[in-house]
């Protein structure tokens, strides 16, 4: 019998640090508005999460895994934008 492999999320309020996990590659499920002073964005855990966390808060100038394409950046800044007004918090 094959075991299925679980999938666990990331919880995040910080909102450029779950702008540049997108714009890194991590996938947002949903923005859990449960409390209405401080929204949850919920991604898809990743193995690489932990050195894109330390890379973005503590990586250089020339750290290779703090950089991200500023394209991608403002997508992503810009899609977590319309999901976090949507009435739905569902992705």
């Amino acid at each position: 019998m094959k075991k299925q492999k679980s999938i666990t999320y990331f919880r995040s309020s910080n909102f450029y640090l779950t702008a540049f996990l997108i714009a890194k590659g991590m996938i947002l499920t949903e923005v859990d508005k449960t409390d209405p002073r401080r929204a949850q964005f919920v991604l898809v855990d990743a193995p690489e999460r932990e050195a894109l966390l330390d890379g973005f808060n503590f990586g250089g100038k020339e750290d290779q895994i703090a950089r991200v394409d500023a394209r991608d950046f403002i997508a992503a800044i810009k899609a977590l934008k319309d999901k976090l007004y949507q009435d739905n918090s569902s992705v």
